[in-house]
């Protein structure tokens, strides 16, 4: 069995701790992570944990990054296997549909969770959140736009209206998902879905 040198050690005891803060924000929220009752769960003592964590703070915005990569891993990576254009705009959605029940599972989304808890607080948190929520917003005008290029939308969209649109509906199935169960706030956000790209697609000119 190889020998894991310091540098490999701390880094998968890093892994462990965010892994377990993961889960705690997913139920707790951000605001819910606590050194010392994270270092009894992870086995170490919370100088341990300060050890990879200068502070409180640092400790939520790596499990903010980490909440982020893992939602890009399960919506935007598969979706990009789609061909350009409605196809690939539609998985995007319906993959986040999905991750809205996977993460219902264990409690709910860290990012959507932290989008209410640091919205009118000032400070790095909220101002990662925010980097974050533009980064993913300009990925979804991208693929409205590459649905325009193909002409399956008119020319005259509007790329960052229709990304936010379809925001909206996701955080709708978000917020439903957490009231009444994923199942069916998920059923309501596929129609909805369905209802809006009929409703631009309905502006295409006919070719004939």
């Amino acid at each position: 069995m190889p020998v894991l040198t310091a540098t490999q050690k701390g880094a998968t005891t890093r892994e462990a701790i965010i892994d377990r803060a993961y889960d705690i924000a997913c139920d707790s929220g951000l605001e819910g992570l606590s050194i010392g009752p994270l270092a009894q769960a992870v086995g170490m003592s919370k100088s341990g944990v300060f050890a990879h964590f200068g502070s409180r703070e640092d400790l939520q915005l790596a499990v903010l990054d980490v909440a982020v990569e893992r939602f890009t891993a399960h919506v935007l990576m598969p979706a990009l296997k789609a061909p350009r254009g409605l196809q690939r705009l539609q998985a995007i959605l319906l993959y986040w549909f999905d991750w809205v029940r996977h993460v219902n599972h264990r409690g709910g989304c860290v990012f959507a969770a932290a989008a209410v808890e640091y919205d009118d607080r000032p400070g790095p948190l909220r101002d990662r959140l925010i980097q974050h929520d533009n980064l993913w917003r300009a990925q979804l005008a991208r693929a409205v736009q590459m649905a325009v290029d193909s002409g399956e939308l008119p020319a005259d969209t509007d790329p960052t209206q229709m990304a936010f649109e379809l925001f909206g509906l996701a955080l709708a199935v978000h917020h439903d998902a957490g009231l009444t169960g994923a199942a069916p706030a998920v059923e309501r956000g596929k129609r909805g879905l369905d209802r809006l790209l009929d409703a631009y697609r309905s502006s295409v000119p006919s070719s004939s």
